[in-house]
């Protein structure tokens, strides 16, 4: 604690008492169960998750509670926890291939192998604010839907000719953990992903955004983008053989790019890609285009801009230590300030006798 602050302990604590009492606002409406959230706001509540990087959506809606919606402030409180969690086991990296999607769309080609799957979406509708009251029934998906789409469309390319082959590096048996270790740079593409995948979706978005509009020209197109559940399977040393623990919501993106600076051979597509857990569509998108970005100096590119520096974009990306260092600017700094003022208000004595000094000297 900041030694000002201990004078003023009673205050803390009743600043505390107080705040504990604002998440359930008005004491006459009933309390949002942890259900009703992540039913009802799911995409704040996987949002949390993702960029929590712990997949549990009632501790993600336990978290949006007690942070009265601040998701930056209920990542934090879901990454604090996940901290406290053993790490017992690392599971077998998740099959997508085997992905049973809700939604699955090309904007590449118009009728893909395994068809397009529209899903829950608000992409083709206008925004407009319903003030009726939705009370609509979740429907069965519609009969003739497919149960899963084994193939995709980054693979009839590559088949092509038309896409650079995916990287590799990423099959570490047991890979790192930025929740146990620092970043440190240069990072392989395991760990550019996590981080990506943990950092604020409204900073990046600012990077994807910056990237097509001059900064980093990375000129994308949707290959395809699915949303859907897959198995999370481990293998117990005690049987040597992988098993199912449960099931898991995750959004993938793939997206191509123009062909790379340097070349070898004939010029094909570059790739990026993004994953993210829950239905993140934004998210998952996004990563994609800082991911194929942030290749560029692996690609032979210009690293100028924003986007394409690793030192940049992995350093800020993350909002739990970004919105700690700037929260921390609300705790008591007088010492400094004054130090800083004091010097100040010599510069301008110094300054103002300067011109009667010379004046005299003359």
């Amino acid at each position: 604690m900041y030694t000002t602050l201990k004078a003023s302990r009673e205050a803390i604590d009743n600043a505390h008492r107080w705040q504990a009492e604002a998440p359930r606002g008005d004491a006459g409406s009933p309390s949002m169960a942890p259900a009703q959230i992540s039913g009802q706001l799911h995409h704040a509540t996987e949002r949390v998750m993702a960029e929590g990087a712990l997949y549990d959506p009632e501790l993600a809606a336990m978290a949006l509670r007690q942070a009265s919606g601040d998701v930056p402030e209920a990542v934090h409180l879901l990454r604090a926890f996940r901290a406290t969690l053993p790490r017992f086991a690392t599971s077998l990296p998740i099959d997508t291939d085997r992905m049973c999607p809700h939604r699955r769309i090309s904007a590449v080609q118009k009728e893909p192998a395994g068809g397009q799957l529209l899903g829950p979406t608000t992409d083709y509708g206008h925004r407009l604010l319903d003030m009726a009251t939705q009370d609509a029934q979740a429907t069965a998906p519609a009969e003739g839907e497919p149960a899963s789409v084994d193939s995709r469309v980054s693979d009839e390319l590559l088949a092509d000719g038309l896409l650079e082959a995916a990287e590799t590096g990423i099959e570490d048996a047991d890979p790192p953990d930025l929740g146990q270790q620092a970043l440190q740079l240069p990072v392989d593409r395991a760990l550019r992903l996590q981080a990506l995948a943990r950092g604020d979706e409204g900073f990046l978005l600012g990077l994807a955004y910056s990237s097509q509009r001059g900064s980093a020209n990375t000129r994308p197109h949707l290959a395809e983008l699915r949303v859907g559940d897959v198995a999370v399977e481990l293998i117990p040393p005690e049987l040597g053989f992988a098993i199912d623990i449960g099931e898991i919501t995750v959004s993938e993106c793939e997206t191509v790019h123009r062909p790379a600076a340097e070349t070898e051979g004939s010029p094909r597509f570059t790739r990026g890609y993004g994953l993210a857990f829950g239905h993140c569509e934004r998210k998952a998108l996004v990563v994609a285009l800082v991911d194929r970005a942030l290749r560029a100096e692996s690609l032979g590119e210009d690293t100028s801009a924003p986007a394409c520096r690793q030192d940049f974009v992995l350093e800020n990306c993350d909002s739990v230590p970004a919105s700690g260092f700037l929260e921390h600017l609300k705790l008591p700094h007088y010492v400094d300030f004054h130090s800083a003022a004091f010097t100040l208000r010599d510069l301008q004595r110094r300054a103002s006798t300067a011109p009667a000094a010379e004046g005299e000297s003359a």
